[in-house]
């Protein structure tokens, strides 16, 4: 495991980032230069090892209902492709914010059928990518990337 002034370094290689002292001697790290409103990258990491870095890039299953993973354990090398991974996420608009690209993903919305004949229906609504089993709200997206990997891991196809 990496120390606290170890992942102090590594994260501080990253020129984009912005260091903020909070409470307990922890550090978040902001990205100014993030085309979302999430600005987060680093956060909480803590003198005894433990931090957060968003990862909304990640499938659900890898990161927290917060879109964050705990970087306690990750080595030098994991550290920073996770760092630059959330940075590169977070400079990029989605495609509802992207504009004339959204047409790229017009193929997205509508009916998918998964393991079961079990169907769902994806929505392109108030800038997000949610999913529908019936009427049921299943999972909501901030990009269509992310909907559409996590119906390829749940085994749908378009219908």
């Amino acid at each position: 495991m990496l120390t606290f002034e170890e992942k102090l370094k590594i994260i501080e290689s990253f020129p984009e980032l912005e260091r903020k002292d909070v409470s307990l001697g922890r550090v978040n790290f902001h990205f100014e230069g993030s085309v979302h409103e999430k600005k987060l990258v680093v956060q909480h990491l803590h003198p005894n090892g433990n931090g957060f870095v968003y990862a909304g890039h990640l499938p659900k299953k890898e990161r927290d209902n917060k879109w964050f993973v705990n970087i306690r354990e990750y080595s030098e090398s994991e550290l920073r492709r996770i760092v630059k991974d959330s940075i590169s996420y977070l400079s990029v608009p989605s495609v509802s914010e992207a504009g004339g690209e959204a047409t790229a993903y017009q193929e997205l919305e509508g009916k998918w059928v998964g393991p079961g004949k079990q169907e769902l229906t994806v929505a392109n609504e108030d800038l997000l990518w949610n999913v529908y089993s019936g009427i049921n709200l299943e999972e909501c997206f901030e990009s269509p990337v992310e909907a559409k990997r996590y119906l390829k891991e749940e085994g749908f196809r378009k219908k």
